[in-house]
């Protein structure tokens, strides 16, 4: 694969995800989350059966994905003031 074609590749994904997604930090429904983290599981797969090659920052977008998740699922903590 050439250089110039992982920029096309990484052009298209980022353009999807743009397109479609909301940025994980704006995500305040774990419905929501979960959609768009199965979403990209699922191109990132189709991308890396069909050329191979799966930009990096996908996979960090997905990690984004699930920290927000798991801050909305994780209960606030308490703290004690003496």
């Amino acid at each position: 694969m050439t250089a110039c074609e992982r920029i096309k590749i990484d052009f298209e994904l980022k353009a999807f995800t743009i397109k479609n997604f909301e940025k994980p930090s704006e995500c305040r429904n774990l419905d929501q989350i979960r959609f768009y983290s199965n979403e990209l599981c699922l191109k990132i797969e189709a991308y890396e059966n069909q050329f191979n090659f799966v930009p990096v920052w996908a996979y960090a977008l997905l990690e984004q994905y699930t920290l927000q998740q798991n801050s909305l699922t994780e209960p606030p903590l308490k703290i004690a003031y003496p």
